[in-house]
Protein backbone atom coordinates (compact mmCIF):
# COMPACT_ATOMS: atom_id res chain seq x y z
CA UNK A 1 0.00 0.00 0.00
CA UNK A 2 1.41 3.38 -0.98
CA UNK A 3 2.30 6.18 1.44
CA UNK A 4 -0.80 8.30 0.92
CA UNK A 5 -3.08 5.29 1.50
CA UNK A 6 -1.17 4.52 4.69
CA UNK A 7 -1.58 8.11 5.86
CA UNK A 8 -5.32 7.80 5.28
CA UNK A 9 -5.55 4.67 7.44
CA UNK A 10 -3.41 6.27 10.15
CA UNK A 11 -6.30 8.66 10.86
CA UNK A 12 -8.24 5.81 12.48
CA UNK A 13 -6.57 6.58 15.79
CA UNK A 14 -8.16 10.02 15.97
CA UNK A 15 -11.74 8.74 15.90
CA UNK A 16 -14.10 8.89 18.91
CA UNK A 17 -14.49 5.12 18.86
CA UNK A 18 -12.21 2.15 18.03
CA UNK A 19 -12.35 1.40 14.30
CA UNK A 20 -10.95 -2.15 14.39
CA UNK A 21 -10.01 -3.07 17.96
CA UNK A 22 -7.59 -5.83 18.82
CA UNK A 23 -10.18 -8.19 20.30
CA UNK A 24 -11.87 -8.82 16.95
CA UNK A 25 -10.91 -11.75 14.70
CA UNK A 26 -8.19 -10.77 12.23
CA UNK A 27 -10.55 -11.14 9.25
CA UNK A 28 -13.04 -8.73 10.83
CA UNK A 29 -10.30 -6.22 11.60
CA UNK A 30 -9.11 -6.33 8.01
CA UNK A 31 -12.65 -5.88 6.69
CA UNK A 32 -13.44 -2.99 9.03
CA UNK A 33 -10.19 -1.24 8.16
CA UNK A 34 -11.02 -1.67 4.47
CA UNK A 35 -14.38 0.00 5.02
CA UNK A 36 -12.74 2.73 7.10
CA UNK A 37 -10.10 3.26 4.42
CA UNK A 38 -12.79 3.74 1.78
CA UNK A 39 -14.85 6.11 3.93
CA UNK A 40 -11.80 8.13 4.96
CA UNK A 41 -10.56 8.34 1.37
CA UNK A 42 -13.93 9.63 0.18
CA UNK A 43 -14.14 12.14 3.05
CA UNK A 44 -10.62 13.40 2.39
CA UNK A 45 -11.43 13.83 -1.31
CA UNK A 46 -14.59 15.74 -0.44
CA UNK A 47 -12.88 17.90 2.19
CA UNK A 48 -9.74 18.68 0.20
CA UNK A 49 -7.58 16.80 2.72
CA UNK A 50 -5.84 14.30 0.44
CA UNK A 51 -2.09 14.12 0.97
CA UNK A 52 -1.46 14.31 -2.80
CA UNK A 53 -4.66 15.19 -4.67
CA UNK A 54 -2.93 15.44 -8.06
CA UNK A 55 -1.47 11.95 -7.70
CA UNK A 56 -4.85 10.57 -6.67
CA UNK A 57 -6.46 12.19 -9.70
CA UNK A 58 -3.89 10.61 -12.01
CA UNK A 59 -4.33 7.23 -10.37
CA UNK A 60 -8.10 7.37 -10.89
CA UNK A 61 -7.82 8.68 -14.45
CA UNK A 62 -9.43 11.99 -13.52
CA UNK A 63 -8.50 14.48 -16.24
CA UNK A 64 -9.19 17.56 -14.17
CA UNK A 65 -6.25 18.84 -12.13
CA UNK A 66 -6.29 20.63 -8.77
CA UNK A 67 -6.06 24.43 -8.83
CA UNK A 68 -2.50 25.75 -8.98
CA UNK A 69 -3.19 27.73 -5.81
CA UNK A 70 -4.74 25.64 -2.99
CA UNK A 71 -7.98 26.91 -1.49
CA UNK A 72 -7.78 29.05 1.60
CA UNK A 73 -8.52 26.62 4.44
CA UNK A 74 -10.15 29.43 6.44
CA UNK A 75 -13.23 29.57 4.23
CA UNK A 76 -15.31 27.70 1.65
CA UNK A 77 -13.44 26.30 -1.36
CA UNK A 78 -13.15 28.29 -4.56
CA UNK A 79 -15.31 27.15 -7.52
CA UNK A 80 -12.31 25.52 -9.22
CA UNK A 81 -11.53 23.53 -6.07
CA UNK A 82 -15.16 22.44 -5.75
CA UNK A 83 -15.19 21.29 -9.37
CA UNK A 84 -11.99 19.30 -8.78
CA UNK A 85 -13.40 17.65 -5.66
CA UNK A 86 -16.56 16.65 -7.54
CA UNK A 87 -14.43 15.19 -10.33
CA UNK A 88 -12.45 13.18 -7.76
CA UNK A 89 -15.68 11.85 -6.25
CA UNK A 90 -16.86 10.83 -9.72
CA UNK A 91 -13.52 9.07 -10.22
CA UNK A 92 -13.92 7.23 -6.93
CA UNK A 93 -17.42 6.10 -7.87
CA UNK A 94 -16.08 4.77 -11.18
CA UNK A 95 -13.40 2.92 -9.22
CA UNK A 96 -16.16 1.54 -6.99
CA UNK A 97 -17.78 0.12 -10.13
CA UNK A 98 -14.48 -1.62 -10.84
CA UNK A 99 -14.52 -3.07 -7.32
CA UNK A 100 -17.88 -4.74 -7.87
CA UNK A 101 -17.04 -5.85 -11.42
CA UNK A 102 -13.89 -7.54 -10.13
CA UNK A 103 -15.72 -9.11 -7.18
CA UNK A 104 -18.50 -10.36 -9.48
CA UNK A 105 -16.02 -12.04 -11.81
CA UNK A 106 -14.24 -13.61 -8.85
CA UNK A 107 -17.50 -14.93 -7.41
CA UNK A 108 -18.42 -16.32 -10.81
CA UNK A 109 -15.31 -18.45 -10.87
CA UNK A 110 -13.59 -16.59 -13.70
CA UNK A 111 -11.17 -14.78 -11.42
CA UNK A 112 -10.27 -11.19 -12.15
CA UNK A 113 -9.13 -11.93 -15.71
CA UNK A 114 -10.53 -9.39 -18.13
CA UNK A 115 -11.86 -7.17 -15.37
CA UNK A 116 -10.93 -3.53 -15.18
CA UNK A 117 -9.50 -3.76 -11.69
CA UNK A 118 -9.81 -0.88 -9.19
CA UNK A 119 -6.97 1.60 -9.46
CA UNK A 120 -6.68 2.98 -5.94
CA UNK A 121 -5.18 0.62 -3.32
CA UNK A 122 -7.84 1.49 -0.75
CA UNK A 123 -10.49 0.60 -3.33
CA UNK A 124 -8.72 -2.65 -4.21
CA UNK A 125 -8.91 -3.59 -0.52
CA UNK A 126 -12.70 -3.70 -0.82
CA UNK A 127 -12.76 -6.51 -3.39
CA UNK A 128 -12.24 -9.48 -1.02
CA UNK A 129 -14.78 -8.29 1.55
CA UNK A 130 -17.39 -7.52 -1.14
CA UNK A 131 -16.89 -11.04 -2.49
CA UNK A 132 -16.82 -12.67 0.96
CA UNK A 133 -19.91 -10.96 2.37
CA UNK A 134 -22.00 -10.37 -0.75
CA UNK A 135 -22.10 -6.62 -0.14
CA UNK A 136 -24.08 -4.30 -2.41
CA UNK A 137 -22.85 -0.98 -3.85
CA UNK A 138 -25.59 1.09 -2.19
CA UNK A 139 -23.95 1.93 1.17
CA UNK A 140 -20.69 2.82 -0.57
CA UNK A 141 -22.49 5.03 -3.09
CA UNK A 142 -24.30 6.81 -0.27
CA UNK A 143 -21.00 7.75 1.35
CA UNK A 144 -19.79 9.21 -1.94
CA UNK A 145 -23.08 11.08 -2.38
CA UNK A 146 -22.77 12.58 1.10
CA UNK A 147 -19.53 14.20 0.03
CA UNK A 148 -21.14 15.51 -3.14
CA UNK A 149 -23.78 17.10 -0.95
CA UNK A 150 -21.00 18.76 1.07
CA UNK A 151 -19.84 20.53 -2.09
CA UNK A 152 -23.22 22.16 -2.69
CA UNK A 153 -24.89 22.37 0.73
CA UNK A 154 -23.35 24.27 3.63
CA UNK A 155 -26.44 24.97 5.76
CA UNK A 156 -29.38 22.86 7.01
CA UNK A 157 -32.73 24.46 7.68
CA UNK A 158 -34.16 21.82 10.02
CA UNK A 159 -33.06 18.89 12.15
CA UNK A 160 -34.93 16.57 9.77
CA UNK A 161 -32.81 17.93 6.93
CA UNK A 162 -29.68 17.18 8.93
CA UNK A 163 -30.84 13.64 9.66
CA UNK A 164 -31.49 13.21 5.95
CA UNK A 165 -27.82 14.03 5.38
CA UNK A 166 -26.83 11.52 8.10
CA UNK A 167 -28.60 8.76 6.15
CA UNK A 168 -25.93 9.33 3.50
CA UNK A 169 -22.90 10.22 5.61
CA UNK A 170 -23.20 7.92 8.65
CA UNK A 171 -25.87 5.22 8.50
CA UNK A 172 -24.20 3.24 5.67
CA UNK A 173 -21.18 2.52 7.89
CA UNK A 174 -23.30 0.80 10.52
CA UNK A 175 -25.10 -1.19 7.87
CA UNK A 176 -21.77 -2.37 6.50
CA UNK A 177 -20.64 -3.45 9.97
CA UNK A 178 -23.80 -5.53 10.39
CA UNK A 179 -23.33 -7.07 6.95
CA UNK A 180 -19.69 -7.96 7.63
CA UNK A 181 -20.75 -9.62 10.90
CA UNK A 182 -23.55 -11.47 9.09
CA UNK A 183 -26.28 -10.23 11.47
CA UNK A 184 -28.27 -7.76 9.35
CA UNK A 185 -32.01 -7.69 10.02
CA UNK A 186 -34.53 -4.87 9.48
CA UNK A 187 -34.80 -4.36 13.24
CA UNK A 188 -31.04 -4.17 13.77
CA UNK A 189 -30.66 -1.86 10.79
CA UNK A 190 -33.17 0.58 12.28
CA UNK A 191 -31.33 0.62 15.59
CA UNK A 192 -27.96 0.94 13.88
CA UNK A 193 -29.17 3.92 11.87
CA UNK A 194 -30.14 5.70 15.09
CA UNK A 195 -26.72 5.07 16.63
CA UNK A 196 -24.85 6.17 13.51
CA UNK A 197 -26.94 9.32 13.05
CA UNK A 198 -26.37 10.09 16.72
CA UNK A 199 -22.62 9.68 16.30
CA UNK A 200 -22.68 11.98 13.29
CA UNK A 201 -24.58 14.67 15.21
CA UNK A 202 -22.03 14.30 18.03
CA UNK A 203 -19.22 15.00 15.57
CA UNK A 204 -21.05 18.06 14.24
CA UNK A 205 -21.34 19.35 17.82
CA UNK A 206 -17.63 18.80 18.47
CA UNK A 207 -16.57 20.37 15.17
CA UNK A 208 -18.66 23.57 15.09
CA UNK A 209 -15.59 25.83 14.91
CA UNK A 210 -13.72 23.63 12.43
CA UNK A 211 -16.76 23.28 10.17
CA UNK A 212 -17.38 27.02 10.19
CA UNK A 213 -13.76 27.60 9.18
CA UNK A 214 -14.57 25.54 6.08
CA UNK A 215 -17.74 27.50 5.41
CA UNK A 216 -20.18 24.92 6.79
CA UNK A 217 -22.72 25.00 9.61
CA UNK A 218 -24.39 21.71 10.46
CA UNK A 219 -26.39 23.08 13.41
CA UNK A 220 -29.92 23.52 12.02
CA UNK A 221 -30.90 27.10 11.17
CA UNK A 222 -34.19 26.67 13.02
CA UNK A 223 -32.24 25.92 16.20
CA UNK A 224 -29.96 28.92 15.79
CA UNK A 225 -33.04 31.11 15.44
CA UNK A 226 -34.70 29.48 18.45
CA UNK A 227 -31.76 30.38 20.71
CA UNK A 228 -30.98 33.70 19.08
CA UNK A 229 -27.57 32.57 17.84
CA UNK A 230 -26.03 34.16 14.76
CA UNK A 231 -23.27 32.87 12.53
CA UNK A 232 -21.08 35.62 13.94
CA UNK A 233 -21.64 34.16 17.42
CA UNK A 234 -20.32 30.80 16.18
CA UNK A 235 -17.19 32.54 14.86
CA UNK A 236 -16.32 33.97 18.28
CA UNK A 237 -13.24 32.64 20.14
CA UNK A 238 -15.48 31.26 22.90
CA UNK A 239 -19.16 30.49 23.33
CA UNK A 240 -21.50 32.98 25.00
CA UNK A 241 -24.56 31.95 26.99
CA UNK A 242 -26.85 31.61 23.97
CA UNK A 243 -24.40 29.39 22.11
CA UNK A 244 -23.92 27.20 25.18
CA UNK A 245 -27.70 26.77 25.50
CA UNK A 246 -27.89 25.85 21.82
CA UNK A 247 -25.11 23.27 22.18
CA UNK A 248 -26.75 21.82 25.29
CA UNK A 249 -29.95 21.42 23.27
CA UNK A 250 -28.09 19.64 20.45
CA UNK A 251 -26.34 17.40 22.98
CA UNK A 252 -29.72 16.18 24.22
CA UNK A 253 -30.85 15.55 20.65
CA UNK A 254 -27.75 13.48 19.99
CA UNK A 255 -28.18 11.60 23.26
CA UNK A 256 -31.79 10.80 22.33
CA UNK A 257 -30.60 9.21 19.09
CA UNK A 258 -27.96 7.17 20.92
CA UNK A 259 -30.52 6.08 23.51
CA UNK A 260 -32.88 5.02 20.74
CA UNK A 261 -30.26 2.89 19.02
CA UNK A 262 -28.27 1.57 22.00
CA UNK A 263 -30.50 -1.54 22.45
CA UNK A 264 -28.78 -2.82 19.29
CA UNK A 265 -25.94 -3.93 21.57
CA UNK A 266 -28.25 -6.33 23.40
CA UNK A 267 -29.31 -8.08 20.19
CA UNK A 268 -25.85 -9.59 19.57
CA UNK A 269 -23.30 -11.53 21.54
CA UNK A 270 -19.57 -11.99 21.94
CA UNK A 271 -17.00 -9.74 20.36
CA UNK A 272 -19.51 -8.01 18.09
CA UNK A 273 -21.42 -6.95 21.19
CA UNK A 274 -18.22 -5.46 22.60
CA UNK A 275 -17.50 -3.65 19.33
CA UNK A 276 -20.97 -2.10 19.16
CA UNK A 277 -20.73 -1.15 22.83
CA UNK A 278 -17.48 0.66 21.99
CA UNK A 279 -19.04 2.54 19.08
CA UNK A 280 -21.98 3.67 21.18
CA UNK A 281 -19.85 4.52 24.22
CA UNK A 282 -17.68 6.73 22.03
CA UNK A 283 -20.68 8.92 21.35
CA UNK A 284 -21.74 9.14 24.96
CA UNK A 285 -18.17 9.88 26.09
CA UNK A 286 -17.86 12.68 23.52
CA UNK A 287 -21.10 14.23 24.77
CA UNK A 288 -19.78 14.03 28.33
CA UNK A 289 -16.63 15.86 27.19
CA UNK A 290 -18.77 18.63 25.69
CA UNK A 291 -20.68 18.90 28.96
CA UNK A 292 -17.42 19.02 30.94
CA UNK A 293 -16.32 21.91 28.74
CA UNK A 294 -19.42 23.84 29.76
CA UNK A 295 -20.82 23.39 26.23
CA UNK A 296 -18.15 25.73 24.89
CA UNK A 297 -17.17 23.97 21.65
CA UNK A 298 -15.65 27.14 20.20
CA UNK A 299 -12.68 27.61 22.53
CA UNK A 300 -11.40 24.08 21.90
CA UNK A 301 -12.59 20.77 20.53
CA UNK A 302 -13.97 18.57 23.29
CA UNK A 303 -12.41 15.10 23.15
CA UNK A 304 -13.69 12.05 25.09
CA UNK A 305 -11.65 10.76 28.01
CA UNK A 306 -10.45 7.23 27.18
CA UNK A 307 -11.01 5.92 30.69
CA UNK A 308 -14.54 7.26 30.70
CA UNK A 309 -15.10 5.75 27.27
CA UNK A 310 -13.90 2.33 28.47
CA UNK A 311 -16.10 2.46 31.56
CA UNK A 312 -19.14 3.46 29.49
CA UNK A 313 -18.44 0.69 26.98
CA UNK A 314 -18.26 -1.86 29.80
CA UNK A 315 -21.59 -0.66 31.20
CA UNK A 316 -23.30 -0.76 27.81
CA UNK A 317 -21.86 -4.21 27.14
CA UNK A 318 -23.16 -5.53 30.47
CA UNK A 319 -26.65 -4.02 30.16
CA UNK A 320 -26.99 -4.50 26.42
CA UNK A 321 -27.94 -0.87 25.86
Amino acid sequence: MNGSAGQTLDKAGAENFPVAPFFLPAAWRDDLMAVYGFARLVDDAGDGDLADPAATARLLGVEQTPPATPSDQSGPPAPQETAFRLALLDGLEQDLDRVFETALRTAGGSGAAGADRPRHPLMSALVPLVDRHGLTPEPFRRLIEANRVDQTTSRYATFDDLIGYCTLSADPVGRLVLAIAGVSTPERTELSDAVCSGLQVVEHIQDVAEDLAHGRIYLPAEDLARFGVTEADLAAPSADGAVRELIAFEVERARTLLDRGAPLVGTVRGRLRLLLAGFTAGGYAALAAVEDAGYDVLAQQAKPDKRRLAAKAAAIFAKGR
